[in-house]
């Protein structure tokens, strides 16, 4: 699988076993990327606590379904398999629909989207792929869709923060979790009251 051997979960720092044990009961597995990373566990501490701040913050006007969207549409970009399939699977979630994440990964423009999620992706992948010819227009074109000088931040933010984990995902050979690829694409099945 992974170029790099992933350490044992009892091997790890108690703070992020504690951590991953809380994402295993939450989504009933270890995504591997909280295993393929704590080989450092510095490096890994950095990680989360910057995608955290990103991804989980409860401020400004993007939905964690936008969220997802742009790391989905600039991971594909990136030709990254870990993160579409993965973040691609969170975005079914998110936004409960079973296609918009194939959508997003392979051609945003002609997805089921709204035009402010268009205009938020049309941005991102401005940040992922040219961010050198990023001018004043291009903030122009976010704000009729309600965002500010603020939220655009946060998706620049995600865009490079997410332009980084691709790359260490895909150097390193990161396969994303079996489980992923069929989240979201079916309705879960109610739990017995």
């Amino acid at each position: 699988m992974s170029r790099y051997p992933m350490p044992e979960l009892k091997d790890l720092p108690e703070d992020m076993r504690q951590r991953i044990l809380e994402v295993q009961e939450k989504s009933g597995f270890v995504p591997n990327v909280f295993l393929a990373l704590a080989r450092r566990p510095a490096e890994w501490r950095a990680f989360f606590a910057y995608h955290d701040a990103l991804m989980l913050k409860e401020t400004g006007s993007l939905t964690k379904g936008e969220r997802e969207m742009i790391v989905t549409a600039t991971s594909a970009a990136n030709n990254c398999l870990y993160c579409v399939v993965a973040h691609g699977a969170i975005l079914r979630i998110y936004e409960k629909k079973p296609l918009v994440a194939d959508q997003v990964a392979v051609n945003y423009r002609k997805a089921d989207i709204t035009p402010r999620q268009r205009a938020m992706l049309d941005f991102a992948m401005k940040v992922c792929l040219r961010s050198h010819e990023i001018e004043e227009a291009d903030f122009q074109a976010l704000y009729p869709h309600g965002f500010d000088d603020e939220d655009i931040w946060d998706i620049a933010a995600i865009t490079a923060f997410f332009g980084l984990s691709n790359r260490m995902a895909s150097f390193s050979n990161m396969l994303p979790n079996p489980e992923f690829y069929l989240l979201g694409r079916l309705p879960r099945e109610k739990k017995p009251q």
